[in-house]
This record gives structure tokens, sequence and C-alpha cells, in this order.
């Protein structure tokens, strides 16, 4: 029988199979990974474009062992909402991160709310924009 392990040592070539299974059901969204000990993958497109990647939020998952919802303020995914969760041995200690982009992150009412009056003098040259007839 065919065995397939994840372990904190763990390389992008493990975590590929997984990486790219996860890749694949959520319809191509771009996935990290990585293990404790070794840098992982980076998935976007049906493709491993980064077999070294490591982002700061996967790298804090690992060290606080929790999920982490936010967008990051750099790396690859800078300003882009992403959700990252930890691999858990048997033990319950983080041996490992994935993440995927939070496509319902991305449309955030309170954020649009606030800048609101920003994007309405963008457009119409003031706020509230004018009714045809005042034009």
């Amino acid at each position: 029988m065919n065995r397939y392990v994840i372990s904190q040592g763990s390389t992008a070539g493990d975590l590929e199979p997984l990486g790219m299974a996860i890749h694949e059901l959520l319809n191509r969204l771009p996935i990290t990974a990585r293990s404790r000990d070794n840098p992982g993958i980076r998935i976007e497109g049906g493709a491993v474009v980064d077999r070294g990647y490591s982002g700061p939020v996967l790298e804090e998952v690992l060290a606080g062992n929790r999920l982490l919802k936010k967008t990051p303020s750099s790396g690859a995914y800078k300003g882009v909402p992403v959700v990252v969760s930890p691999i858990r041995d048997e033990r319950g200690y983080a041996i490992g991160a994935i993440g995927v982009v939070d496509i319902t992150g991305i449309f955030d009412l309170a954020t649009l709310m606030e800048h609101q009056s920003a994007i309405l003098q963008q457009v119409c040259g003031k706020d509230p924009c004018p009714l045809p007839e005042e034009q």
C-alpha cells in the first residue's frame, strides 16, 4: 500500500500533490504551502510557480499555530486577502501551513462603505453625485 506523509520536514515536492489537489478543488484559486522546516510552494493557474516559497502569513500561522484571515502587507500577495491554516501533527503542533486567496474578503463591504465618498468624488466630481437634471 502506498502511503503519503506530511511532516515538519516536508519539502516543496512533498507538498505539491496535496497543494495541486486543493488548487483544482477550489477552481484554481492561488494556493501556498510550506512545512515548518522548509520553504514550500506557490501554485497559480494550474502550475507550481515557486518551489522555494514562504510568505509572511504562512510564517505567522506556523509561529502562532492558529488560522489567520488577513491581508498581508508584504510578499507575493501584498494587499490581497488570504486565509491560512496550520497543518497539525497528532499532538496538535503546527508542522506546516497552507493558504488560499480569500475571495470572500476581496469585496469587504465595510471598506467599500468607508471609501464611498472618495469613489463618488472620483466618478462624479463631487459627493453626492448630482442628478441628471442638476448637471
